[in-house]
């Protein structure tokens, strides 16, 4: 306590404006994607880490026709302050996007945001005051976790399986939640293909996920980055099409043409887009016009729904080598097999630890997240994500192999001095929580 009776925060920092952060700012540290990023993109380590989407597949050409269009026809608009809802134009073209998982909704209601990333920043600031509870799967997008803990929510984590949340679980949290006397504001989930589980909710589930969540009065948050994604059969129809006025659907052009324009949008019901409207314009003033501008024209002349059958095709070619890298040269484990989206799921045996292996990983040239980046609790210690989006097959292939190699090494290692006790390995780096908006 200084004398002037204001509490002064303790520790040695080299910051000399450490104790005048807000509280909130605690939560603000690199998160394992973010540390490893310098580390994985040396070309010589195969990254199974980040969420990059493969962009060379999008023929350039494309895009810089729709630039050139949008500089010629529309420079001057292009490159000025916009309305901070966003164009009208593609927020129609929107509504044709989101048709496509059974929306139906008015382009009124779309807010056009920089990325989904600050859409998700956006919700967390308008509705969490500080030790408000937000639901979320377990494990969860670790770019969720770093804002939610960032505007100082707790976040309590709901069990999931092959078919996605699952609804009894849901139910017994939320009602032990409110005998602790806790207010919960709402439910995060990525329903499609989700960041880091790759499983997909069921159909069956949807309506009683609904159901539940309306019963408790539960706002639902539905992040759908993944959704068209799909290898084989359309996802269901998106949560918010059972209930336009209890859910906020987040939507991004980040998976489905390129992450650099950082354009995405938030549909939510009136009353609360009025609000989501006025605090974009606090924050940015407006989303950039220029990108907006070359998303639409890309959706207006060219066709969109092909380039997006040529991703799947990308991605279902490389999810196919990993899961078959995976049987080959590690059976002992287990893992999902999504049928879209970006990632795997792995699970280890209880006696390893993916965030203390990570350097000896690194050190094989290979790089993957540790599950611990997934979970605001401390767990995921046995489990890890792997990235198939950006690596080609041949270096996933590459990848898994290296892999084994750390695994079955350590597994080797636990042999030698099985009877002994676990084998004490020094700490790995802890990198925190909070990752770069572009890395999902």
């Amino acid at each position: 306590m200084s004398t002037d009776g204001v509490p002064q925060r303790t520790g040695d920092n080299l910051d000399p404006w450490y104790a005048n952060y807000a509280e909130r700012a605690s939560g603000l540290s690199a998160s394992e994607v973010r540390a490893l990023f310098a580390v994985a993109s040396r070309p010589e380590v195969v990254s199974l880490a980040g969420g990059m989407p493969f962009v060379s597949a999008l023929p350039q050409e494309l895009i810089q026709d729709a630039m050139q269009r949008v500089m010629v026809e529309n420079g001057p608009t292009a490159l000025q302050y916009g309305g901070g809802q966003g164009i009208p134009e593609l927020r129609a073209q929107i509504l044709e996007v989101m048709a496509l998982e059974g929306i139906k909704a008015s382009v009124d209601d779309i807010v056009t945001t920089t990325g989904s990333q600050q859409a998700l920043d956006l919700v967390t600031k308008l509705f969490i005051d500080p030790g408000d509870v937000i639901l979320a799967e377990a494990p969860s997008y670790v770019g969720a976790i770093g804002v939610f803990r960032s505007y100082q929510a707790n976040v309590v984590h709901v069990a999931m399986d092959d078919d996605g949340l699952i609804p009894d679980a849901l139910r017994a949290t939320i009602a032990r939640l409110r005998g602790e006397g806790r207010r919960i504001k709402f439910l995060y989930t990525i329903p499609n293909f989700h960041n880091p589980a790759g499983v997909t909710l069921s159909a069956e589930r949807r309506p009683e996920i609904i159901e539940i969540c309306r019963e408790n009065e539960i706002l639902i948050l539905e992040d759908n980055p993944y959704g068209l994604l799909h290898f084989d059969e359309p996802v269901p129809n998106a949560l918010r099409s059972l209930d336009p006025e209890g859910v906020i659907y987040l939507g991004s052009f980040s998976k489905t043409l390129a992450p650099g324009f950082r354009v995405g949008w938030a549909l939510a019901p009136h009353a609360i887009r009025e609000k989501l409207i006025l605090a974009a314009e606090s924050a940015i003033l407006s989303p950039s016009s220029f990108s907006q501008m070359v998303v639409s024209e890309y959706l207006a002349t060219a066709d969109w729904r092909a380039q997006i059958d040529r991703f799947r095709g990308v991605y279902r070619e490389r999810k196919d080598a990993m899961i078959e890298a995976l049987s080959e040269h590690l059976p002992q484990l287990s893992w999902t097999n999504p049928n879209g989206g970006f990632y795997v799921w792995v699970t280890l045996p209880d006696m390893l630890d993916s965030k203390q292996m990570l350097p000896r990983a690194v050190r094989e040239l290979v790089a993957y997240t540790p599950g611990t980046a997934f979970f605001a609790d401390g767990r995921g210690r046995h489990a890890m994500r792997l990235s198939f989006c950006y690596p080609t097959p041949e270096a996933i292939r590459t990848g898994v192999r290296r892999l084994a190699t750390v695994v079955n090494g350590e597994l080797d290692l636990l042999d030698t001095f099985a009877g002994t006790g676990r084998l004490q390995l020094p700490a790995a780096p802890d990198y925190g929580s909070t990752p770069p908006s572009d890395l999902r």
